[in-house]
């Protein structure tokens, strides 16, 4: 199987930059049918893409990124980093060397507060309203100018295509006003590497857990560009649970859900207890505090700050309710995960917990315990990294970058009907076995390749 979807995807790896050659010619495929003619349009590659992915189960891959020419030692890079995946408006810039030399994060907490939580155009339009602020702000108060960049790194998904074309119609202006490289990112993948940077002997193989609004996924890193998915979201994912029920109580939305909800939770029954895999589900749990908020006759109109005191001792009663199985989820799914990645990769030592969810103080605490218990060491970076950031973007850039994987700088003048490749549904890596979802496989339509697919196909028509 893996044979002939290299076949298929043979096709379009000769216009990906993911080996180890510099200045390749950049990929522009102009649309000319008949219907066309009149508004060309030019699709634009900062990223891999292919046309279809791989199943792989826990055999080694048969190539690794390790095994390519690396371009540079990487001792004197400086990469821009701009994330714009979601609600925040981020941009960093970092040495190789991990040192940050400045991050500015613009939040849209009043949006969400205002909405209950992200609405696609209205984020758009704050992220078009900030985004030359926030870049620049990055650059001075790094004390370097666009000519002292040695790249460009972009988040191109998963996400929001109306927040990602931000990002990347600037990262893409930026680089080619200044001739430089750019680096298409995926956003899951700089949430892990992230930790890279905070732990630099942290080595590959280790486990991820990545937890936030759109996100759950334990992933299994066996190099750069090399991921086995064990279990992901087959339903809402922690984060948005945590934001609707907080919006249900009628709690602060400003800082987001997770922030809001906080007490220690009483004992209820956990959701997919029978299901013997790494997948999650919070469906359940959702609607199990939706008929609680009902069965309490809380008004929810009534803002927190003017609740009665056992209308507010009832409000706290759920949220720490709803805390305490959320993450109890999260700990029997890590455990079953750290077994079957053991299995694969026995010497992992190190459980990575990253993104938004992972700066919760109660999350960190109950799966330092988990990891305690199978002798292995928790990774989470800190609270500023842990949700969407520009540093985690420019520091996956360096990783990449260093190992050849980037675009030539774009043409400085490109057309108004550009249309950006922007992956808002992109696997980060390929399912195990074991962990498959048939729930999660009829989700599956739109979905571009993996990233670790993508990689390996590359580096077999390599060899």
């Amino acid at each position: 199987m893996a044979s002939s979807t290299f076949l298929s995807l043979s096709s379009t790896i000769s216009r990906l930059h993911l080996y180890p050659k510099l200045w390749l010619p950049f990929a522009l495929t102009s649309v000319n049918s008949p219907r066309q003619k009149a508004h060309q349009q030019l699709r634009l590659m900062c990223s891999p893409l292919g046309s279809s992915s791989i199943h792989i189960s826990a055999s080694k891959p048969a190539l690794s990124p390790s095994h390519c020419r690396a371009i540079s030692n990487g001792d004197d890079l400086v990469v821009l980093g701009i994330e714009t995946s979601c609600d925040d408006t981020a941009a960093a810039v970092v040495r190789s060397n991990g040192e940050i030399l400045s991050q500015v994060v613009s939040s849209q907490a009043d949006l969400l507060a205002q909405y209950g939580g992200v609405a696609p155009k209205m984020a758009e339009e704050a992220h078009a309203k900030v985004i030359d602020k926030v870049v620049q702000d990055a650059l001075d108060k790094a004390k370097i100018a666009e000519t002292d960049l040695s790249a460009v790194a972009v988040t191109i998904g998963p996400g929001l295509s109306l927040c990602l074309r931000v990002g990347v119609q600037k990262a893409r202006n930026l680089a080619g006003r200044f001739t430089k490289p750019i680096v298409g990112v995926h956003h899951m993948e700089a949430h892990a590497l992230v930790a890279r940077l905070v732990k630099q002997e942290l080595e590959f193989p280790f486990l991820v857990l990545l937890i936030s609004g759109g996100h759950n996924l334990l992933i299994l890193a066996r190099d750069l560009g090399q991921y086995v998915q064990l279990g992901t979201a087959i339903d809402d994912a922690i984060g948005e649970a945590y934001d609707k029920t907080a919006k249900w109580l009628g709690l602060d939305m400003r800082r987001s859900g997770g922030p809001a909800i906080e007490e220690l939770a009483r004992e209820v029954q956990t959701p997919m207890k029978q299901h013997k895999d790494c997948n999650f589900s919070y469906a359940g749990l959702k609607t199990q505090v939706r008929l609680a908020i009902e069965s309490k006759k809380i008004n929810v109109e009534i803002p927190l700050s003017f609740s009665s005191v056992e209308d507010r001792c009832s409000r706290a009663d759920i949220a720490a309710s709803f805390q305490r199985v959320a993450v109890l989820h999260l700990e029997e799914r890590c455990e079953r995960a750290i077994d079957w990645a053991m299995n694969i990769e026995p010497s992992i030592k190190h459980l990575v917990v990253s993104g938004g969810v992972a700066s919760n103080q109660y999350v960190r605490a109950r799966l330092d315990e988990v990891v305690k218990r199978k002798s292995l060491q928790l990774v989470c970076p800190p609270p500023s990294l842990c949700t969407d950031n520009g540093v985690m973007v420019a520091w996956t850039g360096i990783e990449h970058f260093r190992m050849g994987r980037f675009d030539p700088p774009p043409p400085a003048d490109e057309p108004e009907d550009v249309v950006y490749d922007l992956r808002p549904r992109w696997p980060l890596g390929e399912e195990y076995d074991k962990g498959r979802s048939e729930a999660r496989s009829l989700r599956r339509a739109r979905v571009h390749p993996s990233l670790t697919s993508i990689i390996q196909a590359s580096l077999q028509q390599q060899h």
